[in-house]
C-alpha cells in the first residue's frame, strides 16, 4: 500500500530508547485508591455506592444515565472512605483496599460471536471502555455511528507518535493476540471487512509482532512513516487511505472509524473475560527518574508511587507531566491519581524542560507550515490576546487538535498551544450562553 502521508508535522526527539524495550511490570496494589468520576470525554458521573460500604474489585463505582459517559470501576476490594473534591478536583471516591482482592461476579462471553451488535455495545459500555490512547471518548459511541454514515475501514492506532512513551508500544509487543481478537470484535460491530493496523516504523518489534498476530485474520499492519502527530485520527486517515476529514466533521464521515491499539485489547477483555477497566499501562521516564519503566498500575493509584519506585529524584524535577511532552499537561500534585487516559508520567530536569521567554511573533509562518489541520496558529494567538473571541471561528479554531506542532516549531517561543486552549474553553462559554 502506498504512503500518502499527511501535511505538516514535525521530529521532535523521540526518547523512546529509554524504555521501548522494558517489559511491563506490574506495580502492587497501594493502600488507597482515588477513583475520579469523570475520567472520559462527556458528564460527571454519580457515585453508585455510600461512604461506609464495602466494595468488591470489579464493582461499578459511578455512572449516569448521560448520553455521553461511561461508568467507572473499583480496582480493589475494600471500603468506601470518603466521596469529596479530592485536592480541590472533580468528585472522587476514596477506597481502602483490604488487600483481600475479592472480586466482585464477571460475565464472560467465550463466543462472543453469537452477541448481537447491541449487545456488545452494552458490555463495552458498561465496562466503561474509553479510547486509551489519552483522548478518553467512550467507545461504545464512537463503535456506533449515526446513520447515514457508511463505513467500510477500521483503523488501529498504533503509531504512539508522543515522545518517550511506549506504553501502546509494550502493549502491542506483550498482548498482540488481544489486541486481534477485539479487532475481529470491532469488526463484528462495524459490520465491516476492512482494517488495519497502522504503527510508526521506529517500533520495529511492535510490527513485527503484531503482523505474525495478524496472519490468517485479513486484518493489515501498515509502517508509517516517524512523524508527529501521526497518531491523530486526520493524520493517520490521511496517512492511510489519502482521506481529508472535512472541517467541523468526524472520521465517520469519510466512512473510517479509528481505535488505539491498547483499546482493542481493553475490549477483548471486556467482552471475552468480562472485566472492566482496573488498571493502566503507563510509561515512567524522564531524567528525573533512576530506572525508567513500563508499569501496569491500578486506576487511582498516586502518581508519586510509580514516580518512587522508579527512583524519582525530587531535587533534580523541574515539572511533572501526565501523557508526553507535546500534548500533556504539568501536575500540580503528585498525590493526584492514574486514571484511564493516564498513558505517560514524565519526570522532566530543568535541561528537558527547557523554559524560554516568547518574543515578538516575527510572521515567518512556520506554525503554518507545521500544522497537520492547515491552520493559521499565529492568528489564534493574536486574537485571543485581542480578546476578539468571535473572530476565532473564522480561523477554524475548533479544528485543532492541540498537537502542539506549532509552538514546537516557533523560534519566538510564543504559547501557541495555551492561546489555543484558552479560545477553545472560551468559545463553549459562550455556546452555552
Amino acid at each position: 500500500m502506498k504512503f500518502f502521508g499527511f501535511k505538516g508535522g514535525v521530529h521532535p526527539p523521540e526518547n523512546k530508547l529509554q524504555t521501548e524495550n522494558q517489559r511491563i511490570e506490574v506495580l502492587s496494589l497501594p493502600k488507597i485508591v482515588y477513583i475520579p468520576l469523570l475520567q472520559h470525554i462527556g458528564a460527571i458521573l454519580t457515585p453508585v455506592v455510600s461512604v461506609g460500604e464495602r466494595v468488591l474489585k470489579g464493582q461499578k463505582i459511578g455512572d449516569s444515565d448521560a448520553f455521553l459517559s461511561v461508568p467507572v470501576h473499583s480496582p480493589v476490594s475494600g471500603t468506601v472512605k470518603k466521596i469529596d473534591n479530592f485536592l480541590g478536583t472533580i468528585p472522587t471516591i476514596i477506597i481502602e483496599n483490604d488487600e483481600q482482592d475479592e472480586w466482585v461476579e464477571l460475565k464472560r462471553h467465550n463466543d462472543w460471536s453469537i452477541l448481537s451488535k447491541e449487545e456488545l455495545l452494552k458490555i463495552i459500555r458498561e465496562c466503561g471502555i474509553v479510547g486509551l490512547g489519552g483522548a478518553t471518548f467512550p467507545t461504545h459511541i464512537k463503535l456506533n455511528p449515526p446513520k447515514g454514515n457508511n463505513i467500510d475501514t477500521l483503523l488501529l492506532n498504533g503509531a504512539e507518535c508522543e515522545p518517550y512513551l511506549n506504553s501502546d508500544n509494550r502493549v502491542m509487543i506483550e498482548y498482540p493476540e488481544k489486541i486481534v481478537e477485539g479487532i475481529k470484535i470491532m469488526k463484528h460491530i462495524l459490520n465491516v471487512d476492512n482494517a488495519i493496523i497502522g504503527i510508526e516504523d521506529n517500533k520495529f518489534e511492535a510490527i513485527e509482532t503484531m503482523k505474525k498476530a495478524c496472519q490468517g485474520t485479513g486484518i493489515e499492519v501498515m509502517a508509517l512513516k516517524t512523524k508527529y502527530p501521526q497518531g491523530g485520527e486526520k493524520s493517520l486517515i490521511k496517512a492511510i487511505l489519502n482521506r481529508g476529514v472535512p472541517s467541523g466533521k468526524l472520521p465517520a464521515s469519510v466512512g473510517v472509524v479509528v481505535n488505539n491499539t491498547t483499546t482493542a485489547a481493553a475490549i477483548y477483555d471486556a467482552v471475552v473475560n468480562g472485566l472492566p477497566i482496573l488498571e493502566k499501562v503507563v510509561t515512567v521516564t524522564g531524567k528525573g527518574v533512576k530506572t525508567p519503566k513500563n508499569l501496569k498500575v491500578a486506576i487511582g493509584t498516586p502518581m508519586i508511587n510509580l514516580l518512587e519506585y522508579c527512583g524519582y529524584n525530587e531535587e533534580e524535577v523541574e515539572k511533572v507531566v501526565m501523557g508526553g511532552p507535546m500534548m500533556g499537561m504539568a501536575q500540580f500534585s503528585l498525590e493526584l491519581p492514574i486514571v484511564k487516559g493516564s498513558s505517560g508520567l514524565l519526570a522532566l530536569t530543568k535541561e528537558e524542560t527547557n523554559y524560554c521567554t516568547p518574543k515578538p511573533c516575527i510572521i515567518c509562518g512556520k506554525c503554518v507550515d507545521v500544522c497537520p489541520i492547515s491552520l493559521q496558529p499565529l492568528m489564534f494567538v493574536r486574537l485571543v490576546k485581542g480578546e476578539e473571541w468571535e473572530q476565532l471561528n473564522k480561523y477554524s479554531l475548533m479544528d485543532c487538535i492541540e498537537c502542539g506542532s506549532c509552538a514546537y516549531i516557533c523560534p519566538a517561543n510564543r504559547p501557541l498551544t495555551e492561546a489555543i486552549k484558552l479560545g477553545k474553553s472560551k468559545l463553549r462559554a459562550m455556546a452555552k450562553r
